[in-house]
């Protein structure tokens, strides 16, 4: 490989090489992830979310069709005061269907009847079949709100039990960053949706569900490492709390990197090929939910979690007294952090590679920026002297 090769930025990221300052740049994650809360927050109460049908109620027509009648059901139903319903194909094993979706109609039950054969018979026409083949279908709000309670309920339950564990697996700081880091990806996605005015379904909620526990799992792995690194780095006194949060997130990026691309590809498959090929319209509103949420969670766990959780240890007597020692030694500059390979130098650990891919190399070389590696001792082997050559004759 040539030399400009393996000083590129993937070259140093496959391996773990990086020295990015995560934790000094906390103001600048904050403010970003602050941003698109309060713009969302706000987009939120102005105009709220796009539910449903299933959370506010109305009727469903169905209707079996032999091509794409979404552009001529609009018009036809135009006429009707429908313009504006929800057309949508849909297409299975057993042939396409044309379902359009209109909130509840007003007025006496007479006067709802007479409207829904109304829209029967022009489907019926379009379509080119019996008003009998005609599906239709009186939704009620009563099954979103069961759909959001239950949701609800196992939103406090999840928060409960992960607090719990975290806790108890590591500590309670921990916990209370891996939760302002789930916090932080509900508020960003709700208001992506506010904001996209995507539909939510109950489909859409389970999603939410979902990509609270991939989140969650990124966070932890970060965390472990954390906690392995200040076991052997920060608990000697050879580096600070920040520094050892640095060098483990520069050692886990590209394993963060490689999970967040294995789960993304799976969603644009279901999203791509489901939604928009096969025209499968649940799993679309699942998808781009995931979607979301997985992008976001890749990001809270590195830029939102990490930070947290470096400033709140900061401030324990035990890691604030090392900070202060550096600082008076000169050892906290405002240059990059350490590597890998520096910090190992350091704590006189011998480096060893760890397997490809998962950014947890230790032993690479350290760049000329990073802290010079002691030279070490000269070893003193006590050999025994060599053994004396006997005289010969001479003739």
């Amino acid at each position: 490989m040539s030399e400009s090769g393996k000083s590129s930025i993937w070259h140093r990221l496959y391996h773990g090489e990086t020295s990015y300052d995560f934790v000094g740049r906390w103001k600048l994650w904050f403010m970003i992830s602050g941003a698109v809360i309060v713009v969302g927050i706000a987009s939120l109460v102005l105009q709220g979310l796009h539910l449903g049908i299933d959370f506010k109620g109305g009727t469903v027509w169905e209707v079996p069709v032999k091509k794409d009648l979404v552009d001529a059901a609009r018009s036809s139903l135009a006429g009707t005061g429908l313009g504006e319903a929800k057309i949508q194909l849909a297409e299975s094993s057993s042939g396409k269907t044309l379902r359009v979706e209109v909130r509840r109609f007003t007025g006496t039950d007479a006067e709802i009847a007479a409207e829904q054969q109304t829209v029967s018979r022009r489907l019926a026409k379009l379509a080119g079949v019996s008003p009998n083949d005609v599906n239709v279908n009186d939704v009620g709000p009563s099954f979103g709100r069961s759909v959001a309670n239950k949701a609800r309920t196992a939103l406090i339950v999840f928060f409960i039990v992960i607090t719990i564990y975290i806790s108890l697996r590591f500590e309670w700081k921990m916990a209370a960053a891996a939760l302002a880091a789930v916090v932080h990806d509900i508020l960003v996605t709700v208001g992506v949706y506010s904001l996209s005015r995507f539909e939510v379904t109950p489909a859409t909620v389970v999603a939410f569900l979902t990509i609270l526990g991939y989140s969650l799992y990124d966070t932890i792995v970060v965390f472990d490492k954390v906690e392995e690194n200040t076991k052997g780095l920060s608990a000697s006194g050879r580096m600070t709390y920040a520094e050892t949060v640095n060098l483990s997130m520069n050692q886990v990026m590209m394993r963060s990197i490689n999970t967040s691309l294995v789960a993304i590809m799976p969603i644009l498959s279901v999203l791509v090929i489901g939604a928009f090929v096969l025209g499968a319209t649940t799993l679309k509103d699942f998808g781009l939910a995931l979607l979301i949420g997985l992008l976001t969670g890749a990001y809270s766990s590195i830029f939102v979690a990490s930070p947290i959780l470096a400033l709140l240890k900061e401030r324990e007597p035990r890691y604030a007294a090392i900070r202060q020692r550096h600082a008076t030694r000169g050892a906290v500059a405002t240059g990059p952090p350490l590597t890998p390979a520096a910090a190992a130098a350091i704590a006189g650990a011998t480096p060893a590679a760890s397997d490809r891919g998962d950014g947890e190399r230790v032993g690479a070389r350290a760049p000329t920026s990073g802290r010079p590696r002691p030279a070490p001792a000269a070893r003193q082997v006590n050999r025994p002297p060599p053994r004396p050559r006997k005289k010969g004759k001479r003739r």
